[in-house]
Parts: C-alpha cells; structure tokens; sequence
C-alpha cells in the first residue's frame, strides 16, 4: 500500500444513513469539507496493514490485508478546514486492555462449560504470555503517535490484567509490562497438566491424533506444542511509563464469583482439577450457578459422576485480594519505567483504593477509576464515595462547569483537560448489588456517570474495555461543549486482538480532536506450525484467536469504531 493511500482521511460520510444524532440531528460526517492530509506514518499500524484470513472456510490461516483508513466523527463539533496545519499535539498514550494473562492449568477454573459461555475455554490460552510480549514490543517499536509523532507520554492498561486473579498471572503481567523472563507455568516444573492433553473431546488436544470438536473444525495437530507454551520467554518491558486499572478477572473468581466461597477458594492450590463432567447436565448446572447463584457451584461440582483430574498443587496459584494486587504494582520490584506504584497511591495497599489521578501529559490529567464491584459478578459500577471524588476531580480542573441544576460555575483557575479511563463501560456498570466491605454505600450506574461528564466541558473522553469489542460511541451534551466520546477498545485475548493509540490534539481553531489508531502485536501472520519459537507462538496466539471456534466477527466494530479522528468542541 502507497504512502498516501496509507495518510489518506475519509469523513464519515455515507453512514448517516445509520442515525443523526448531536444538535439539530446533525448527520453523521456530512460536515467534513474535506483537507490535507495529515503527516501520517502508519508503519507498524492498522493504518498499513491488518490481519486478514486467507480462504473462506474451514481453519484459515491469516495474512496481510489493505490497512485501515482514519475516518473523520463529526457527530459533536464541525471538522474545520485546515486545522491539520494548525493543530498542536497535547498528548499521545497507548491503551492496552483484556490482555488475560492464563494460568491454563488452574485447578480453579470451569473449562468445561464453554459450549454455553465460549470464554470459559479458548485453545490459544496457554499462549497469553507470548501474546502479550510480542504486544509490548510492538508499543515500542511504534514509540509515537502515528499522526503527530508525539513520543508516548503513557501506557494505560484497562482492566482484566489477569484472568482469574491469582498471584502467578500477576507476576506473568507486572513482567511482561517491566521486563524480564516469565515462566508461564504452575503445577510441575516442564510438564503441562490442564485440559488440552486431557484426552477429552471438549478441548482442542494439540499433541494428540484425537478427532476432538476442535479438530473436527479443522484445528491442527501441533506436536511438542504445550512444552513450547510453558517455557521461559523474555519480554523487553515497556519503554514508556505505565498505569493499571481494575478488571472484574482482577477481582472475583473467573471475572464473576466473588471472593470468600472457603470450598473454591481452596481448590486454587489444590490437587483436583474437574476437566470433564459426567454430563452437559452436569456442566450446565456449573454454568448457571456461576452466573446467578456462587454459592451453589460447590455443590453442583460434588454432582459430577466423573472422577477430577489430580494434578501437581502450586502455591503460586493462590488468589490475591484487591489490597494485594495494588501492593503488588507499589513494590519497588515491580517498578519499571514508572512511575512508582503504576499510578496507585502509596498508602492505597492499606486503603484498599483502587482509583486514583495522574497526569498525562502537561495540561492533559487521566483518571483511572475503579468500576468492579466488590460484590462478584462480571458487570460494574462505582461507590458512591469514588463517584463524590471523580466529582470533585474535575472540579478542581475546572475555570467553569455546571452545577446539578445545569447552571454554570466559575471559578480562578486553569483549565486541565480530562480523558477517564475505567474497565467497563457506559453499558455494563448496571451492577449495584452492596459491596460486602461497605453494604450501607449506594452503588452508582453507568449512566449516572454519563450525566456527571457532561457537566464539564474540559472532559474529552471515556476509555475503557470489558466488552472485548472496538466501539465508540459520541455522547452529546446539553451545549457543544458539554459533549464527549466514549471510547472502547477490543480485547488482546479474542480476535482481533487490538491495542490503541490516542493523539489529543488542540485544532486551534475552537475544536480539538481524538486520533485513535489501532494496532497488533509485533508478530507474523502466519509461521510454520513447526515453529515454536516464541515469536511463532505470538503468531499462533493470533491465528488459533481468529479461528476460535466461539470467535464472535463483530467484536472487531466497524469502520467508525477503529481508526477515527473525534472532533469535539473546545471547552476551554
């Protein structure tokens, strides 16, 4: 692909058939006269090139597709000619999110529900810590925005770091990101005990000549592969300085049962792991109770007509609480490129205080917030006293914003611009059962948030993950100025596997504009299946993603949620 086809800017035009929406039902794009295109360097982008698969069924293999075009957004402000030769950048930061670092072989996991929720089991699990290095390198071979070459000034991880929060996995995610040799095993020392060598139909048995329901959709057998997948692999660490957020896998058992249940929690540094149930009945009964009633699954597990598996115990699988996650990240160990304690206050071991602020860049002020619920299950929310102190966050940052009543306060002082980062989103924080630590607290819902953002016009946008899905979605406000867009990004554990870059840049000219681009992690497309190097593996992570036999195609969004220039009204 050209250079220029690679800078070339499209407006939004065209899609205003889905809706108008914004002030006076403007229509999606139609604003967009046209401009230069900006100095852009898409290498290493989606802006050049993108995973696409070869053939058009059965397991295929991926290569190199035409990249993806930045569309112009003008749902919240008119996008003014010439501002490319205007604008001044104020920030460039990398969002990794779901990144779902597996201990694949954890007693405490329920694998064999996956017929009924796909997540439970995925045959590129053991290859998450490749993944994951390989997406570190690509952040800094990239080291820019790809549109205004403006060195990264962070790295913000939203959430479900680890996939079922035990102490390995957290171990496996502070060194990927601060660099080091990971061991990505548990249990015996070189020999793999999980249940793609169980023998069994349900899992995609890679060393075994088994017709299992993956090879029977045409997955491939790949002998000496789980002893690849356990073996040390280095990662270079992150160049620039990174921030964490909360996941619900950070949180609760599997991302939906809360912590506390004595017979689960035991079973994390166990020696009986259930691979198979006696029945879909069996598995059924699991997967209900992990959704509606914990409590239950104890029971429903001592159900099973077919015996556990005894595996090797590991006292690294063991569970850790939200306190010792944070006390994790504040360990001078774990400290990286910075900054000290990943943005996590110093006292917040004690406190147990997951949310915090943090400045971006000059001007540019990032809050992280803490949306998972104390209470267990998979969506969020916020304590009333977060949602008091983002209040007055913002506040703080503000010359003038809006009362309750929709009048405007002023104040003598600066403005700072705000993008907020949390793990779930707008949609997914209707979870307000009492957190068990604070059961007098009220819980607040998503949109409850949305209605407090747009009371301050120097908010740019809300970045989050969760729903392992590329959306962005504009949230117009009472005024122009009181608009934002909210800015969800894919998983890198379910295909496409995306990370994404956000440019704020100052149009000077009234507006200022959000340029995301997307980006993969630094492996091939494809390799021979013979190599099980780690960078092979990487590679085969991305591939056995694609070809997941739960993979959902729309979680890539469309082409309005992937590389976009957001125009929004200046507030300052």
């Amino acid at each position: 692909m050209s250079d220029m086809n690679r800078r070339k800017f499209l407006t939004f035009a065209g899609l205003g058939a889905i809706g108008t929406v914004g002030f006076g039902a403007r229509p999606w794009g139609l604003q967009y006269a046209g401009a230069a295109p900006l100095p852009t360097s898409g290498a290493g982008t989606t802006l050049e090139a993108v995973a696409v698969p070869l053939g058009s069924s059965g397991y295929r293999r991926l290569g190199a597709g035409p990249g993806w075009p930045t569309i112009v957004r003008t749902e919240l402000a008119e996008a003014r000619s010439g501002r490319e030769d205007r604008r001044t950048a104020l920030a460039s930061l990398v969002q990794l999110t779901d990144v779902h670092l597996v201990d694949a072989q954890s007693p405490m996991r329920f694998e064999y529900v996956h017929p009924f929720t796909g997540s439970a089991f995925r045959p590129h699990e053991t290859l998450t810590a490749q993944g994951l290095v390989a997406l570190v390198a690509r952040v800094n071979a990239l080291a820019s925005g790809p549109h205004t070459r403006r060195a990264f000034d962070a790295v913000v991880s939203t959430g479900d770091n680890t996939d079922n929060k035990e102490f390995a996995e957290l171990g496996w995610f502070l060194t990927a990101l601060n660099g080091g040799t990971i061991v990505p095993n548990t249990g015996a020392p070189g020999r793999y005990e999980g249940v793609q060598n169980s023998g069994a139909d349900l899992y995609w048995n890679p060393e075994s000549s088994i017709q299992d329901m993956y090879k029977k959709a045409g997955f491939p057998e790949i002998p000496g592969l789980l002893g690849a997948a356990i073996a040390p692999v280095t990662s270079p660490g992150l160049n620039t300085p990174w921030y964490c957020v909360f996941g619900n896998h950070d949180d609760s058992v599997e991302g939906t049962v809360p912590s506390g249940i004595p017979p689960l929690e035991a079973m994390y540094t166990g020696s009986l792991k259930f691979e198979v149930p006696g029945s879909p009945e069996q598995a059924k009964a699991v997967d209900i109770a992990t959704k509606f009633d914990p409590g239950a699954i104890p029971a429903a597990l001592s159900a099973f007509t077919t015996p556990p598996r005894v595996v090797t115990p590991d006292p690294a699988r063991a569970p850790f609480t939200p306190r010792q996650f944070i006390a994790a990240h504040l360990d001078p160990a774990n400290t990286g490129p910075g900054p000290a304690g990943h943005g996590f206050a110093p006292d917040a071991g004690e406190t147990g205080i997951g949310y915090y602020s943090f400045e971006i860049a000059p001007g540019v002020v990032g809050i992280s917030m803490d949306s998972t619920n104390r209470a267990g299950f998979v969506d969020g929310s916020l304590g009333a006293a977060q949602f008091r102190w983002i209040e007055d966050t913002l506040a703080a940052g503000s010359s003038r914003y809006y009362d309750t009543a929709g009048n405007p306060v002023s104040q003598a002082r600066s403005d700072t611009w705000f993008v907020l980062f949390s793990h779930h989103t707008s949609g997914s924080m209707d979870n307000v059962v009492p957190d068990p630590a604070a059961p007098a607290e009220p819980r607040i819902r998503g949109s409850r948030l949305v209605d407090l953002l747009h009371r301050f016009p120097n908010v740019l946008a809300w970045v989050n993950g969760h729903t392992h899905e590329n959306r962005i979605t504009p949230w117009p406000g009472s005024t122009p100025e009181q608009s934002f867009w909210e800015i969800n990004t894919a998983s890198h554990i379910d295909f496409p596997q995306h990370g994404r870059i956000i440019e704020v840049v100052d149009n000077v000219d009234g507006t200022v504009s959000l340029l995301t681009t997307l980006f993969e992690a630094d492996s091939p497309y494809a390799v021979d299946h013979a190599d099980l190097s780690p960078l092979g593996l990487a590679s085969l992570y991305r591939e056995l993603s694609f070809n997941d036999i739960h993979a959902d195609p729309d979680l890539g969004g469309g082409t309005a949620d992937r590389n976009v220039e957001l125009v929004l009204v200046s507030g300052r």
